[in-house]
């Protein structure tokens, strides 16, 4: 690992070189050649260089290559897109064509996992200066991948590096819940939070390419099951809230005939809610938010079980956790993205009751985002 970051391009492209020569049999020869010609800014998507990967026997591989030091998800599938062809339509949440395995490659000095899966969905190869690198090519036949650093060494200042805290939580949530177009002063009403907070969080999302907004214009589209599952794996819902464990002998669904005697408020997540739109096992675990812990378990005649338990009172970190409730007869569940993320991100089975529930979100987005 290098101590300090690749400053300029050109040695983005001595690090790859490097770095394939050292990985591949020494009978095969690696060359990267700088393009020569001169461009205008509105070619900027043609290739800086180009990597040709020689083998002892059998034509060469060959890939136009584009260097940036620093590529977010956002431009990473601009990229791609405007290289391979003039325009056509991208989705958030999946490609418009099928994949051209290998039409090009990118180098940057370090990839996240979450542009790494654009790039690999986009079927174009990459690398980056910490060794993470997938190389296709179709004709002739060749494979290469190897894996570097999961975190950025040499992170940059950017106002906004993940999706922690529980501010940004209700952006994500309002951003789920509410079927777009929307300006970013209703998301920040949806969300209740000032203005500023919910454009950080948006900013940071427009370059991960979850969210689309051209400029200052009005949020058009939301990649919402991508963004479900990346908030789920960086607020996840045991270590991100305040959990402890308790038993209710005759079982988890008893639990529900004494919630609405609670004098404040809770919401119902995890496997007892998903399982009034999708129909799994019997749920194992009762998980409840609540505003104090003590009191609730009180009230609900439960008693501490740090072991063997089969309710969780959950105090969130993020009040989204009380918003965009509903309820079946007397019991109140919390938001269908917030119960959904919650399974993700919990024990046993949970993440397997979550796909079946997320398949049916996608099913029936009338029943449960706003307009």
């Amino acid at each position: 690992m290098r101590e300090n970051p690749p400053a300029t391009e050109r040695q983005l492209l001595e690090i790859l070189e490097r770095l394939l020569t050292e990985r591949l049999p020494e009978d095969w020869v690696v060359s990267v050649e700088r393009e020569q010609r001169p461009r205008s800014r509105a070619d900027w998507f043609a290739p800086d260089a180009w990597l040709t990967i020689s083998p002892p026997t059998g034509p060469p591989a060959r890939w136009p290559l584009q260097a940036k030091l620093d590529l977010y998800p956002k431009e990473a599938a601009v990229r791609a897109d405007t290289a391979w062809t003039t325009v056509y339509s991208w989705s958030l949440d999946r490609p418009s064509r099928p994949p051209r395995p290998g039409a090009m490659l990118i180098v940057s000095r370090f990839l996240t996992q979450r542009t790494r899966d654009v790039l690999r969905e986009l079927g174009v190869s990459y690398a980056d200066a910490t060794g993470n690198l997938r190389l296709v090519s179709r004709d002739p036949a060749l494979f290469i991948e190897l894996s570097g650093a999961s975190t950025d060494p040499w992170p940059s200042e950017r106002p906004l590096r993940s999706l922690k805290g529980s501010g940004t939580a209700r952006v994500v949530r309002a951003l789920l819940d509410y079927r777009p177009p929307y300006k970013l002063r209703d998301l920040a009403q949806n969300a209740n939070l000032p203005l500023a907070t919910a454009s950080r969080v948006v900013n940071y999302l427009v370059e991960e390419g979850l969210v689309l907004r051209e400029g200052r214009g009005p949020i058009t589209d939301v990649a919402w099951q991508t963004l479900l599952r990346q908030w789920a794996t960086e607020y996840p819902l045991m270590s991100a809230n305040q959990v402890d464990t308790f038993l209710e002998p005759r079982g988890p669904r008893a639990l529900l005939d004494r919630l609405p005697d609670l004098d404040s408020p809770y919401a119902v997540t995890a496997s007892l809610a998903a399982e009034q739109k999708v129909r799994f096992a019997p749920a194992a675990l009762a998980s409840v938010y609540v505003r104090d812990i003590r009191r609730s378990a009180e009230a609900l005649g439960i008693r501490a079980a740090p072991t063997g338990g089969n309710v969780l009172l959950i105090v969130p970190n993020s009040k989204a956790a009380f918003e965009r409730t509903w309820s079946e007869g007397a019991i109140t569940y919390a938001a269908l993205s917030q119960v959904a993320a919650d399974l993700l991100s919990s024990p046993g089975r949970a993440p397997s009751e979550a796909e079946e529930l997320i398949e049916w979100m996608e099913n029936n987005e009338d029943a449960w985002r706003r307009s």
